[in-house]
């Protein structure tokens, strides 16, 4: 028989830690200590350009273009398995499968475009490390990253593992439309690094 005390603590024990998150986030933002971190964070970027990945992406042309082919197909991989998760879930696609087949395996697709991506993306980013730094585009980027993955990971799955016929259908379909426009600013802001930065 299971606890309701212990259920709770779990429940209240999630809260408190995305409220002591919220709390830290707003400590960082509103101190001396974000434009502390801001400037040390310019000669993290500077000595990337001068790691191997740095090195090779400034100098090898070709390897940078190979890697970021992968990266295209990988953002490509992630954002089709976005698109078919959540139109399933707003029934819009493969009505005829089950819900939880089509997020099981959604999701499989997704974590390796997102491993792919992630990693390809640090290659890239090592080679104009010291130019992105000044595009505001790109800390656009890698918050609306940030908070795609922790959606991903500490709202939308968590959320979806209950029985799917348990959940409310308009929290279904928030969860859905939340997820397609989060991953949507993602690729958006990353395409907009290549006009800012040319």
């Amino acid at each position: 028989m299971s606890n309701p005390a212990s259920a709770s603590t779990v429940t209240y024990s999630k809260t408190i830690t995305v409220g002591v998150l919220l709390a830290l986030l707003m400590i960082f933002s509103f101190t001396d200590l974000r434009h502390d971190t801001w400037l040390k964070l310019y000669e993290f970027f500077l000595w990337l350009e001068t790691t191997p990945f740095g090195v090779i992406g400034k100098t090898w042309g070709a390897a940078f273009a190979i890697v970021e082919a992968f990266h295209l197909l990988a953002m490509a991989l992630l954002g089709g398995a976005v698109i078919v998760s959540d139109a399933r879930l707003l029934g819009w696609l493969f009505v005829d499968v089950p819900a939880r087949d089509i997020l099981d395996r959604t999701h499989k697709v997704f974590v390796i475009g997102l491993i792919v991506v992630l990693s390809t993306g640090v290659f890239m980013a090592c080679g104009v490390a010291g130019k992105i730094y000044w595009l505001p585009v790109f800390w656009y980027k890698m918050l609306a990253l940030a908070t795609g993955i922790f959606f991903v990971f500490f709202i939308r799955r968590p959320l979806l593992r209950h029985p799917l016929d348990e959940i409310h259908p308009l929290v279904l379909r928030l969860i859905a439309v939340s997820s397609m426009l989060l991953w949507l600013t993602v690729a958006a802001t990353g395409r907009w690094i290549g006009f800012a930065g040319s």
